[in-house]
């Protein structure tokens, strides 16, 4: 798919460079970050979208600690080591972008077996909040902001079904285009807070 959006882009008239990395592995997202800054010299936008989901009931996870360890460290962790390596570079020139693509799972705790799902995105809608507040006021020129969709078509959303139904095929469900259109939008308006249509 990497490959795929490489050509593309470059048939389209752009460059592209495409890497690989599991965020799960915070050695690895420095690596990542060390060989984008050695090719490139600094980051302008930051796009934090990985995510990982799990569907377990609390009564079902007593003995399963490491599920919201897991959860928590791509949905939290990665998207803070990577901003917070990325951030130096941005202070310096006073200027960039970081948008974190959160979900309304987020925002409002309402799906049942989604805890530990839902408990990682509020750390980081936390996260994006506090570090957005400060850094208006000592960096002015860096943007955070933090898009919360609803229920996306996905293959993530095999792993994510709503009352036993696969959410790919809910009919309030957006597709991945459309959501990337809102974090394109975001881009170009660099506003602060945004839900997509079904968010």
């Amino acid at each position: 798919k990497l490959q795929e959006a490489k050509r593309s882009i470059e048939a389209a008239g752009g460059t592209c460079h495409i890497y690989q990395a599991d965020l799960a592995d915070l050695a690895a997202a420095d690596r990542f970050i060390d060989q984008v800054l050695a090719d490139h010299g600094h980051v302008d936008i930051l796009i934090n979208n990985a995510g990982r989901s799990i569907r377990r009931a609390v009564e079902h996870s007593y003995d399963r600690f490491h599920d919201y360890e897991r959860t928590i460290q791509i949905n939290y962790f990665a998207p803070l080591r990577l901003s917070l390596r990325v951030l130096p570079g941005m202070s310096a020139r006073r200027s960039g972008h970081i948008i974190n693509v959160s979900s309304m799972l987020g925002r409002v705790p309402f799906a049942v077996i989604r805890s530990a799902y839902s408990g990682a995105k509020h750390f980081l809608n936390a996260l994006t909040a506090n570090m957005r507040t400060e850094l208006q006021q000592t960096h002015p020129g860096i943007q955070i902001s933090l898009v919360s969709p609803g229920v996306v078509r996905t293959d993530f959303g095999l792993n994510a079904r709503h009352g036993g139904v696969d959410s790919r095929h809910l009919p309030d469900s957006q597709s991945a285009e459309e959501v990337a259109a809102v974090v394109v939008n975001v881009i170009e308006t660099r506003r602060p807070d945004v839900y997509t249509r079904t968010g």
